[in-house]
C-alpha cells in the first residue's frame, strides 16, 4: 500500500447528474450513476487500508484560455464548455458542475487534480505527486471508460506504472464502449492493465497476502 494509489477519475457532477455536460450531449447519465455505490465501497476499504487517493476533475479556466478551440467547438451538445447551465458554466473550475458528487468528496489529504485535458498527466501535476511519493501501482475508477480513464491508464502506462481498472466501478454513457475498452486494455497479458472486480479488491485490501 505504500506504494499504491487509488485514482478516481472525473466524477463530477457535470458527467454524472442530470443538466450537466454529459446530459447536454443527449446521453443517459444513469449507467453513471450506478457505479457511485461500488467507488464509494472501495474508496472506504482504501482509506481504512491506509492508502493515498487522487481524485481528477477536468475542467477549464473561467477565461477558457486552457480549452482549445478543437475542444469546445466539436460535437453537437445543447451547451458547449463555458456555457451556462443548470449547474452554472459548464466544465468551469469553480463552477457547481466541476466538482465531485457528494458522494464521493475528497477528504483532507486526499490529492484533487484539475486536468484540462482527458489525461490525468498532461498538463498536470500527478507525475511529480506521485514519484514524491514512491508509488508505482495504481488503481482506477472513474468516467468515462472509453476516454478519461482510458486516457489515464494508457498515459501512465507509458510512464512505467502498473495500472489496475475496477470493473464495476467505471461505465461509459455507451455499453459496449467499456465492453470494448476492458477487453482492449487486457488484450494480450494485460497490455496496458489489469481488472479486477470491486469486491475482491475490497477482499484483499482487508484481507492482505503476506
Amino acid at each position: 500500500m505504500a506504494h499504491a494509489a487509488l485514482v478516481i477519475i472525473d466524477m463530477q457532477r457535470d458527467f454524472v447528474e442530470p443538466g450537466g455536460f454529459g446530459a447536454s450531449l443527449g446521453n443517459d447519465v444513469t449507467p453513471l450513476q450506478a457505479i457511485i455505490p461500488a467507488i464509494r465501497g472501495v474508496l472506504q476499504a482504501w482509506r481504512a487500508a491506509g492508502g493515498f487517493v487522487v481524485h481528477t476533475r477536468e475542467g477549464h479556466l473561467p477565461d477558457l484560455s486552457d480549452c482549445p478551440p478543437a475542444k469546445r467547438e466539436r460535437g453537437h451538445p445543447s451547451l458547449r464548455i463555458g456555457d451556462a447551465g443548470p449547474m452554472g458554466r459548464v466544465l468551469v473550475i469553480g463552477e457547481p458542475g466541476h466538482s465531485i458528487v457528494p458522494e464521493l468528496m475528497p477528504i483532507e489529504g486526499e490529492l484533487v487534480i484539475d486536468k484540462p485535458g482527458k489525461g490525468a498527466f498532461y498538463r498536470t501535476p500527478l507525475q511529480a505527486e506521485l514519484q514524491s511519493r514512491g508509488i508505482t501501482q495504481l488503481v482506477f475508477m472513474g468516467v468515462t471508460t472509453e476516454v478519461c480513464v482510458q486516457t489515464s491508464m494508457r498515459e501512465a502506462n507509458d510512464r512505467g506504472y502498473e495500472c489496475l481498472l475496477v470493473e464495476d466501478g467505471t461505465a461509459s454513457y455507451f455499453p459496449e464502449f467499456k465492453a470494448a475498452t476492458l477487453a482492449m486494455l487486457t488484450a494480450q497479458g494485460a497490455i496496458v492493465g489489469w481488472t479486477a472486480a470491486s469486491a475482491e479488491l475490497i477482499e484483499a485490501l482487508r484481507h492482505p497476502t503476506p
